[in-house]
């Protein structure tokens, strides 16, 4: 095998995944997309927000089952999976993840899409925890927002697959297990709140009160040198100093790690690694950015010319044969 091709968040947009295996060399063989030479990994967030979510989890389940790709977890599919999932009785709410209008507004496309397909959508469910959180392979880490070495090690004692079981997801929603900080710091990453009074208003229609932080400054001081999203901190914030207590949340990854890929992040232009061993995949393809791999080779210095994208259309139409996906 010559290596792996690794895929950045999905969101939905099923159509552009299977021309994006189509220009990556992939071909449908059997109803699943395969390389003669290559395998792909999946950094998660297949589903949510876009208009063939569908299309894109089968694409990728079938290519896993078949032994043609990988994938690891994003917050997507963990928030589905809790969204999903009832509480038990003594935790005083109905669902892990409350429905919430928020909430229920991040999963609304995705089950409008299987509305009509509830064996595929429990199917979907299962499969989703089975997907480990994290992968180390060949030379190569991948996570889909944050590695965190001591956290990872820690899930690894009793997860050394690094899948989750029904238990671990029902710790995972209350605020300072164990099982909560392995979940919001791999797929989540690391955020920073922002001042009382102050907020971000994305492009994606959401407010937030704290900004996402990369984890590779070795020395940061203000919160410029972490910031990690596009859109830009308010007023003359990134100026500001980060509080020793900040400084201790935030994970580090140094530059002689192994390569390490992650998606999550939403960035926009142009790929470009933010280390020499780090590559983010995510560049806002439900967003009519890019849907981006990176053709990975065993290089220990990874290298921006080896970024493949497309650029996803205004609108997503259904194409016909050789690629589309008979799901019944």
């Amino acid at each position: 095998m010559e290596g792996y091709d690794l895929i950045g968040d999905v969101h939905g947009c099923g159509a552009t995944l299977a021309s994006l295996l189509e220009r990556l060399g992939y071909h449908q063989r059997g109803g699943v997309y395969r390389h003669p030479r290559r395998k792909v990994i999946f950094l998660g967030d297949l589903i949510d927000r876009g208009p063939r979510i569908r299309l894109a989890v089968t694409i990728a389940r079938r290519m896993v089952e078949a032994g043609e790709a990988h994938i690891v977890m994003g917050n997507h599919e963990y928030n589905a999976l809790a969204y999903c999932h009832r509480a038990p009785a003594d935790m005083g709410r109905d669902w892990l993840r409350e429905h919430t209008p928020r909430h229920n507004r991040i999963i609304k496309e995705t089950l409008e899409q299987y509305r009509d397909h509830p064996q595929e959508w429990e199917e979907a469910l299962a499969w989703f925890m089975d997907i480990p959180l994290f992968l180390e392979l060949d030379g190569l880490r991948v996570v889909h927002a944050c590695w965190d070495p001591a956290l990872i090690d820690e899930l690894r004692r009793e997860h050394p697959d690094g899948r989750i079981d029904e238990d671990f997801l029902a710790a995972s929603v209350v605020p300072g297990t164990r099982e909560f900080r392995i979940l919001d710091r791999l797929t989540r990453g690391t955020h920073v709140p922002l001042p009382e009074g102050v907020a971000i208003h994305s492009g994606d229609g959401f407010t937030r009160r704290s900004f996402r932080a990369h984890f590779w400054a070795h020395h940061p001081r203000t919160w410029g040198d972490v910031v990690f999203q596009p859109d830009n901190l308010p007023g003359d914030l990134e100026r500001r100093v980060l509080t020793e207590e900040e400084r201790a949340r935030l994970s580090y990854y140094g530059p002689d790690e192994p390569p390490l890929f992650i998606g999550h992040y939403w960035c926009e232009g142009i790929p470009a690694l933010p280390a020499g061993n780090i590559a983010c995949l995510d560049y806002s393809a439900v967003k009519f950015g890019r849907l981006v791999a990176y053709r990975w080779s065993g290089e220990s210095r990874l290298d921006a010319n080896h970024f493949v994208w497309i650029r996803v259309p205004r609108e997503e139409e259904a194409r016909p044969q050789p690629w589309e996906i008979d799901f019944d």
